[in-house]
């Protein structure tokens, strides 16, 4: 399976696992799906037979309310089975709604922000300690880097120039109810190279680009961090720069059925989607105030008595 295939999968999944359990963070989730599709088929030195393989890379989603993003791509990659993910957020099931460490494949459970770059980097020193060759990366939100444990890990890593961990910043510029900048203003690209990182940027939506910074980290010495810019709620028009998408999922009738067709608009060569393999019906209106601005839509109480019509 190519990078971009898996990516799109990662997109389909997360729209049907969220309308499903009507769950949050679909915005989220299209944002990172391609630095998820690079990591899991080019980057990742992994075993979906022997999961618990000493040898193997690790990698903790930071960011953990884009847990369908990870559901999906171990399942994809033979962890799980992908039936499933249908079952995303159902009482009892293994696939709660923020990144459990009870599924084979995932290595921290996450979902307080601001701990899994701390695990990455005990686990990078540890590697180091022992004389192990395994890589550990860590996948973090621009918004979570609002928290004081991450520049504390930072820290930390840089001094014992940690050159076998990675974070990557899915920079898609906007955090639960506003812009980044609106909630809390960082220069992320200073802050980082401040703390003594070595600082790449790209597009986030890039496959080569992702792929090439991922397969050069460390070659430096030092810890290094991909700043990947990417787009909240990427793939499908109307959640693009969103941030009404940071809670909403997509209702039966015009959202679903447009987000489908969308991404099916846009389907790599190989690929089978399991779920309307044929798409879904055009014929479908769309709903009167259901795209907004985000300025419209950032406001808390515009937000949730929004979400309460709809």
């Amino acid at each position: 399976m190519t990078s971009k295939q898996l990516a799109w999968l990662i997109r389909r999944h997360g729209i049907e696992m969220t309308h499903l359990s009507c769950g949050s963070h679909i915005g989220a989730i299209m944002s990172v799906a391609d630095i998820m599709g690079v990591l899991y088929t080019d980057i990742l030195k992994i075993d979906s037979q022997n999961p618990d393989w000493d040898g193997r890379d690790r990698f903790i989603l930071s960011k953990g309310h884009a847990s369908a993003a990870v559901y999906a791509a171990i399942a994809e990659s033979g962890f799980i089975p992908v039936e499933e993910l249908k079952t995303h957020y159902v009482n009892g099931s293994r696939l709660s709604g923020h990144v459990s460490h009870y599924l084979p494949g995932i290595d921290f459970s996450t979902g307080s922000l601001g701990h899994g770059l701390s695990v990455g980097a005990g686990r990078a020193l540890a590697a180091k300690l022992d004389g192990k060759t395994f890589r550990t990366f860590v996948v973090l939100g621009d918004g979570e880097c609002n928290e004081g444990s991450v520049w504390e890990a930072a820290e930390f890593a840089n001094h014992y120039r940690l050159d076998n961990l990675t974070a990557i910043i899915d920079y898609n510029h906007m955090q639960s109810l506003d812009f980044c900048n609106n909630t809390l203003e960082i220069d992320m690209v200073r802050r980082w190279q401040g703390f003594g990182w070595d600082t790449v940027e790209v597009n986030g939506h890039d496959h080569d680009a992702l792929r090439s910074a991922l397969q050069n980290a460390g070659a430096s010495g030092k810890p290094t961090v991909v700043i990947a810019h990417t787009v909240k709620g990427k793939g499908v028009s109307f959640m693009e720069n969103d941030v009404l998408w940071h809670y909403r999922f997509p209702h039966d009738g015009w959202e679903y059925n447009c987000a489908v067709n969308e991404l099916h608009a846009a389907m790599p060569d190989g690929v089978t989607d399991p779920y309307t393999p044929n798409g879904c019906p055009a014929d479908v209106p769309e709903p009167d105030g259901l795209r907004h601005t985000v300025s419209e839509t950032y406001h808390p109480t515009y937000y949730h008595r929004e979400v309460e019509e709809k």
